[in-house]
């Protein structure tokens, strides 16, 4: 959807490989390390994980917390970046601060670069409420909301202008001003934020976060992500 963009920046070589050697030495007499020749390759080490760790909803996931990923989040509205954060997911950010970014939204207001390069709104449309209630969001509609965005972009940048402090002068913002960040998950946490915000009746626009983060865990983690895709995506089973 529009601008929402993630792309990684780092991830843990071999993951399927990591949380194998974390599974094996949990009944091994030995020291994993030095058997390493003897480790199955990285798919079917994923293949021995869903077995032992996640078949059966046996709920051994802490050997998936050895392994990371670190995404870059862009052109998300601040509503995503709240839910994003929100409950206990085990989660690290740095988040795109209003205190000293806030010169993009002084460019957009001068027309320098477009409104929606720094304020989200929804798409033409029909939506609905929490409770079902169905409602248009139609072009006439949308219109004034970009209106709005701009004055108070003007306004924000009057504030500055007079000698405002950053901090002071975002609070007259629209709330879904769109900010970049980086995000790392333990694979156990990437799944359990998964579970919480890939289902079906999450909001839209983190749901298409989920939906552009799982092509990096496909990527990253193939075996597992096929168990997940599989038993848990989409259905709300929230992991332990």
């Amino acid at each position: 959807m529009d601008r929402f963009r993630i792309d990684l920046i780092a991830a843990t070589p071999n993951p399927q490989q990591c949380i194998y050697a974390a599974m094996h030495q949990d009944y091994s007499e030995g020291y994993v390390a030095a058997d390493r020749a003897e480790w199955p390759d990285e798919t079917r080490a994923g293949e021995v994980c869903v077995k032992r760790l996640l078949a059966g909803e046996r709920g051994h996931y802490g050997p998936l917390e050895h392994a990371q990923i670190v995404l870059n989040v862009g052109w998300f509205p601040h509503s995503v970046m709240q839910q994003a954060r929100t409950h206990r997911v085990g989660v690290s950010f740095d988040v795109q601060s209003m205190r000293y970014t806030g010169e993009r939204i002084c460019r957009a207001a001068t027309g320098a670069i477009d409104l929606e390069e720094v304020f989200y709104l929804r798409p033409v449309g029909t939506y609905s409420d929490r409770q079902g209630k169905k409602y248009d969001y139609s072009a006439t509609e949308r219109a004034k909301d970009l209106e709005h965005c701009r004055l108070s972009a003007v306004r924000y940048a009057q504030m500055l202008q007079a000698g405002f402090a950053e901090e002071h002068a975002r609070g007259i913002l629209p709330f879904d001003y769109r900010q970049h960040f980086v995000v790392s998950f333990t694979l156990r946490a990437f799944l359990h934020f998964m579970d919480l915000r890939a289902k079906l009746d999450a909001q839209e626009e983190i749901r298409m976060m989920c939906d552009l983060m799982w092509p990096h865990m496909v990527a990253w983690a193939p075996e597992i992500a096929a168990w997940y895709e599989k038993t848990r995506l989409h259905k709300a089973r929230l992991a332990p």
